[in-house]
């Protein structure tokens, strides 16, 4: 039996569902991550955010976006992370 769920590709319905949260989330942040960039060409000050964006690390980029407000969706309380990682990444290759 585990010979079957290791080899013919079998899964349990809890990693059925685990796969499809992570699925669903990425989506999400797919979609949500290009407003983020919108929402930083509206900024009146971009231009000098978006050379402190260059200058930072990699791993700083995400937290450097969520302060500005950019990864910040209409009706949310906060900016999510992911979103804003992936708003930095768009950021850095549209530039």
């Amino acid at each position: 039996m585990i010979i079957g769920f290791t080899w013919g590709g079998w899964i349990t319905g809890g990693t059925a569902r685990n796969m499809a949260q992570v699925l669903a989330d990425d989506a999400v942040v797919r979609r949500l991550a290009p407003i983020c960039v919108v929402q930083s060409k509206q900024d009146p000050r971009k231009d000098p955010k978006l050379k402190e964006l260059k200058a930072l690390n990699a791993y700083e980029r995400g937290d450097y976006v969520k302060r500005q407000g950019w990864a910040k969706m209409p009706g949310e309380a906060e900016p999510g992370s992911k979103v804003a990682d992936e708003c930095a990444k768009l950021l850095m290759i549209s530039q």
